[in-house]
C-alpha cells in the first residue's frame, strides 16, 4: 500500500477504499484530450482494470493536449500508444485494448466487463450508445466534453439513475450535426478529465457525492464554473 499512502492518509478512502479501487474496473471511451489525463489518474491510483477504446491513431495535431503521446509514437493505434505509456507507469494495472473503439456491434459485450464507463469521446452517437447500454446493463458512467475554454462534467445512471438522454432529449437532431474540427486551449481537456477521474474514484470508493443530476460547467477564460440541476 504505500504506493498509494497519500491516498490511503485520505480519511474518505483509506485502505478500504483503496481496495476497492485496485479491484475495479472501469472502461475509457476516447483515448484523446479527455481521455490521456483520465486514463493517466485511474492508473495512477490503482484501479486494477482498465479498458481502452479508441479507433483513431496518434497524429501530430494530438500533442498539443493529448498529453500521453510522443512524436515517435506518431500513426500508431492510440490504443497501443496509450497502453504503452500506461504499463510503463504501473505493473500493478492490467490495460485492455479495444482498437475498434466502441461501436454498436460491441458495446453491450465490451462494457458488461466493466464496472464503470467513462465518457472521453468527441461525438453525441457514441454518448447516446453509452447511455443506451449502461441503462441496459446498470453500469454508472461519467461524461465529459470540452470545446475551446470550457468543458462539463455529469455522472449519469448511478444511484439516481438518471440519463443523458434527460440532459439532451433532441438525440436525432444532434447525431445528425455535421462533424467539424474545432479549436480548443491544451489545458482545458486536462482540467476535465482531472475532474472526469475525480468523479470515478469517488464512485468506485464510495465517498463523496458524485454529480448526478447535475451539470458541472468551467469557463477557462473566466474561471468562472457553475452548476445545473436537470
Amino acid at each position: 500500500m504505500q504506493r498509494y499512502s497519500r491516498q490511503t492518509m485520505l480519511a474518505e478512502i483509506g485502505e478500504e477504499g483503496q481496495q476497492l479501487i485496485c479491484q475495479s474496473s472501469v472502461l475509457i471511451v476516447g483515448l484523446g484530450g479527455l481521455g490521456a489525463p483520465v486514463a493517466t489518474y485511474l492508473t495512477g491510483a490503482g484501479v486494477g482494470r482498465l479498458g481502452l477504446a479508441d479507433s483513431d491513431v496518434v497524429s501530430l495535431s494530438n500533442l498539443q493536449r493529448q498529453t500521453l503521446y510522443t512524436e515517435s509514437q506518431i500513426g500508431m493505434p492510440k490504443t497501443d500508444a496509450a497502453g504503452h505509456r500506461l504499463q510503463a507507469m504501473s505493473s500493478d494495472v492490467q490495460f485492455e485494448l479495444y482498437p475498434e473503439g466502441l461501436i454498436p456491434e460491441n458495446a453491450e459485450d465490451i462494457v458488461a466487463r466493466y464496472d464503470l464507463v467513462v465518457d472521453c469521446c468527441d461525438n453525441f452517437a457514441t454518448r447516446f450508445l453509452i447511455d443506451d447500454v449502461c441503462l441496459r446493463l446498470g453500469k454508472p458512467w461519467v461524461h465529459g466534453s470540452i470545446g475551446e475554454f470550457h468543458g462539463q462534467v455529469a455522472v449519469f445512471n448511478h444511484t439516481a439513475g438518471r440519463r443523458y438522454a434527460e440532459l439532451y432529449p433532441d438525440r436525432e437532431a444532434l447525431c445528425n450535426l455535421p462533424r467539424k474540427t474545432a479549436g480548443v486551449l491544451g489545458a482545458v481537456p486536462g482540467v476535465v478529465g482531472a475532474l472526469e477521474a475525480s468523479e470515478a474514484i469517488k464512485i468506485l470508493a464510495h465517498f463523496g457525492t458524485p454529480t448526478e443530476g447535475t451539470l458541472f460547467t468551467i469557463d477557462l477564460l473566466t474561471l468562472q464554473t457553475s452548476l445545473l440541476t436537470f
